[in-house]
C-alpha cells in the first residue's frame, strides 16, 4: 500500500503524467456533459418503462456509457465502433492479408485495421440511429415527427457517436488507459448514485440476510475477476548457448507467460453486440401494424428471446465461443514457435518448430477453457441472482463489475508503467 501511494505521489509530481491524467479527467467530464444533453421530444415516463422492461436495453445502456438512459445525443455511445471492430476481427480470419497485418506488421498493421474500423463505424452508426429512433417512436418514447426533423435527429445521434469515438481515441493517445473502455467505465460509475438511491428507497429490514449475501457474492466476484485477470501459465524457455570467439552467450532460462484470460472483457462485448441486433430488428418488426405477418414474426421472436432461459443459454454459449475466437485471432502459436526458433530458444523436452507450435497451442486451448467458462458465468450472473432472489436491485451486474475491475486493473498497470519509465 505504501508503494502504491509513493507511485501516485510520483505520478502527480511529474508534469507529463499530470497532464495525461488531467486530459483523461477533462475528456471524461466532456463525455458526461454530452450524455446529459437529450434529443428533443423525449417522454421520460415511457423511456423509464421501456428500460426497466427490457433486459437488452439495460445492457445497451452500459455500453453507451449511460447515454441511452436519457436518450442523449451520444445515446449510441461507442457501440457502432465496437460493432465495426467485431466485423473487422471476423474478416481477419477470412483474409490472410489482413491477418498478416495484425501479426507481422505489428503496431502499423493494427493502426490500419483500426482505420478500417473507423470507416465502417460511421455507416453502422447511421443504421443504428435510424433503427433506434424508429423503435423509440413505435414505443411512444419519441413523438412522430416530420422526415426533415427525423433526418436531423439521425445526423445528430450519428455525429454524437463519432464524436465520442474520437474522444475515446484522444484519451488513448494523450491520456492514460484505453479510451473506449474508460468511457464505458465512466458511464457505469456515473449510474451508481442512482442505483444506490433505488436500493435505499426499496430497503426492507427483513431482507438483511439477502443484502449480506449479495455483498458477499459481489466481493467473491471481484476477487475472482482479479484472480483470473492476473493468472497466467508460465511455460519454461531456455536459450541455447552460443560460442563466439572466446565468449559463451545464451544459456539463460526464462518463461513464456500465457494468460488465463487473454481476451479480457472483449468476448462479452462481442456477445452483447450479436445479441442486440436480432432483438432490435424483432422489436421493430413487432410494431409494423401495416404488415401483420412481419409483425407476428417479430412479436413471436421477441417473446421467445425474452425467455430468461433462452437468453441466458445463448449469452453463455456466445461468450465462450467468442473467447476462443478472440484468443485465436490475437494469439498465434505458430508465430510464437517461429520467434523462439529464430532467437535460438526452445522449450525443454519439446522439439522446435511444429512440435513447439502444437505444444503451446494445446496449453492455450486448455487454459482458455477455464477463462471462457469464467467469463460465461460472470455474464449470466445477474440472471442467476435475479432467479434466486426475485429482486432486480440485488442482481449483481456481472458484466458491469467485470468491466469496472478490468479497467481499473489496466489503468493501474499503465500508470505504474509510466511511473517506472520516468524513474529510470
Amino acid at each position: 500500500m505504501q508503494n502504491f501511494f509513493e507511485k501516485v505521489t510520483i505520478a502527480f509530481r511529474d508534469p507529463i503524467l499530470r497532464k495525461r491524467v488531467g486530459f483523461t479527467v477533462l475528456a471524461l467530464v466532456l463525455f458526461r456533459l454530452l450524455a446529459a444533453i437529450p434529443i428533443p421530444g423525449v417522454d421520460p415516463a415511457n423511456l423509464a418503462k421501456l428500460l426497466s422492461s427490457s433486459q437488452f436495453f439495460g445492457f445497451l445502456d452500459i455500453f453507451s456509457g449511460g447515454g441511452l438512459s436519457n436518450l442523449s445525443i451520444v445515446m449510441l455511445g461507442v457501440g457502432p465502433f465496437i460493432t465495426a471492430s467485431i466485423i473487422i476481427q471476423l474478416l481477419t480470419m477470412m483474409f490472410p492479408k489482413w491477418k498478416a497485418l495484425m501479426h507481422e506488421e505489428g503496431e502499423a498493421g493494427r493502426m490500419k485495421l483500426s482505420n478500417y474500423s473507423r470507416l465502417l463505424g460511421a455507416p453502422l452508426a447511421v443504421v443504428q440511429a435510424i433503427g433506434f429512433l424508429i423503435l423509440l417512436q413505435s414505443q411512444n418514447v419519441l413523438p412522430h415527427i416530420s422526415s426533415f426533423s427525423f433526418a436531423t435527429n439521425v445526423i445528430v445521434v450519428t455525429a454524437g457517436s463519432i464524436l465520442l469515438m474520437w474522444v475515446g481515441e484522444l484519451i488513448s493517445e494523450f491520456g492514460i488507459g484505453n479510451g473506449v473502455s474508460l468511457i464505458i467505465f465512466a458511464g457505469i460509475v456515473a449510474a451508481l448514485p442512482n442505483k444506490l438511491t433505488q436500493f435505499i428507497a426499496g430497503y426492507d429490514a427483513s431482507n438483511i440476510p439477502l443484502y449480506v449475501g449479495a455483498i458477499v457474492v459481489a466481493l467473491v466476484v471481484v476477487a475472482g475477476v482479479v484472480f483470473v485477470t492476473e493468472a497466467e501459465r508460465s511455460v519454461p524457455v531456455t536459450y541455447a548457448k552460443q560460442v563466439r570467439g572466446n565468449k559463451v552467450y545464451g544459456g539463460a532460462s526464462t518463461y513464456l507467460p500465457l494468460r488465463l484470460n487473454q481476451a479480457g472483457v472483449i468476448p462479452i462485448i462481442f456477445a452483447l453486440s450479436i445479441l442486440l441486433f436480432p432483438q432490435i430488428i424483432s422489436n421493430f418488426l413487432a410494431h409494423l401494424s401495416n404488415h401483420p405477418l412481419l409483425s407476428s414474426w417479430g412479436a413471436s421472436f421477441t417473446l421467445f428471446f425474452n425467455n430468461p432461459w433462452v437468453y441466458g443459454i445463448a449469452y453463455f454459449v456466445l461468450v465462450v465461443l467468442f473467447t476462443y475466437f478472440y484468443t485465436a485471432v490475437t494469439f498465434d502459436p505458430k508465430l510464437i514457435a517461429e520467434n523462439l526458433q529464430r532467437s535460438g530458444a526452445f522449450i525443454p523436452g519439446v522439439r522446435p518448430g511444429d512440435h513447439t507450435r502444437d505444444y503451446v497451442g494445446t496449453i492455450v486451448t486448455r487454459i482458455t477453457l477455464v477463462g471462457a467458462l469464467f467469463l460465461g458465468i460472470i455474464a449470466i450472473l445477474p440472471l442467476v441472482m435475479q432467479a434466486f432472489t426475485s429482486n432486480k436491485t440485488l442482481a449483481i451486474g456481472g458484466t458491469a463489475l467485470l468491466i469496472v475491475v478490468s479497467v481499473v486493473l489496466d489503468l493501474l498497470k499503465k500508470v505504474d508503467a509510466q511511473v517506472a519509465m520516468r524513474e529510470y
